[in-house]
């Protein structure tokens, strides 16, 4: 069974806030909206970094110093708000097998993102939900209705839209960049069903899941640098520009941890299906955002394929809470219905002449 708004739950904090007490809509509010402030001020800030070409050549530098910053930020709160820094819950070949997914979804799509329309990197990120579903099949063993089905029928037929107008108006359409984000995704479908199962039977807190899933990823990373990458060169040509470069990514790392622990809590409370649709309506809100605040051309094509992902996600998110959509949506008609009938008989006095 799918996880919904309205299943019980243990106690559920939100950077050391307790929310254990409001609803589960409630809580399901104020954990998404922190997603979406946090998200987003993300994906501006790594767009304005994506200005700077010079820092598009080397990808897996970039993800480099995103894992080394993510890494810190994780001790540090566990150092200064854990209840215990030595003890680890879940096991290290867990965090092996996710740090090496996560190295797969966040270095192919640094590598996509250098190469196509910053709209449509976040196009193709936001059917994550496809691959997640199809994951959640073969590793939770979860089944899906009618409307999950639609819903990725839509968005697939959207994308395809999408990427065609992309290629139409940018001159620069790179269509490597479409199989690497491509790959992302099925990465990214993994991660999150593992990431669930982990925590689900391991009950390991935000900090110690990020600390070790990036801290050896880092490793990773580094490894891989030093013997087939170019690690020297690309830490000078970053230090070329240190603002946009070092200090960019760090704040970029910050928003993006803070991301990552408020959709760690979706996880964990509402399940893997759930958060990603709420991270994917957040990266349509960036999309928007892209083209008001960066120049780049536009086409109406964007606009009615764009409206098709949408409504895929729609019709995703209808069907996972059917029943309370449908119990809301019959509240508000009633009451609509009585306030008619009151104004209706309700007879205004006449005006004094």
């Amino acid at each position: 069974m799918m996880t919904n708004l309205h299943s019980s739950s243990s106690s559920v904090y939100l950077f050391g806030i307790d929310l254990t007490s409001q609803s589960r809509l409630i809580q399901f509010l104020i954990i998404s909206t922190a997603v979406l402030i946090f998200h987003v001020t993300q994906g501006y800030i790594q767009e304005l970094i994506l200005q700077l070409k010079p820092l598009r050549t080397y990808p897996n530098y970039f993800t480099l110093v995103q894992f080394i910053c993510f890494t810190i930020l994780a001790y540090a709160e566990r150092f200064f708000f854990g209840k215990s820094i030595k003890r680890r819950k879940a096991p290290i070949q867990t965090y092996a097998v996710i740090a090496l997914f996560t190295i797969g979804t966040m270095s192919l799509s640094n590598a996509a993102v250098m190469r196509l329309n910053y709209p449509t990197h976040m196009m193709f990120k936001s059917c994550k939900l496809i691959p997640v579903m199809i994951g959640s099949m073969l590793i939770l063993g979860k089944r899906y209705n009618l409307y999950d089905v639609l819903a990725c029928l839509c968005m697939t037929i959207g994308l395809i839209f999408f990427t065609l107008a992309d290629s139409q108006v940018q001159p620069e359409f790179d269509l490597l960049g479409v199989w690497l984000v491509c790959c992302a995704l099925v990465a990214d479908a993994v991660i999150g069903n593992v990431q669930e199962k982990a925590l689900k039977e391991y009950k390991p807190s935000n900090s110690e899941m990020i600390l070790f899933s990036y801290s050896i990823g880092a490793i990773y990373l580094l490894l891989f640098e030093l013997v087939f990458g170019s690690l020297r060169e690309a830490f000078w040509t970053w230090w070329t520009y240190p603002i946009k470069s070092y200090v960019f990514t760090a704040l970029f790392s910050f928003a993006g941890y803070l991301g990552v622990n408020c959709v760690l809590d979706l996880v964990r409370h509402f399940g893997a299906l759930i958060a990603v649709t709420v991270t994917t309506f957040r990266k349509t809100i960036t999309i928007i955002l892209s083209f008001i605040a960066f120049t780049k051309p536009f086409t109406f094509q964007y606009l009615w394929s764009g409206a098709i992902v949408a409504f895929g996600i729609y019709l995703n998110a209808y069907g996972q809470n059917q029943k309370s959509v449908d119990t809301y949506t019959r509240s508000i008609w009633n009451r609509l219905l009585r306030f008619r009938r009151k104004t209706s008989t309700y007879h205004y006095p006449l005006e004094s002449v």
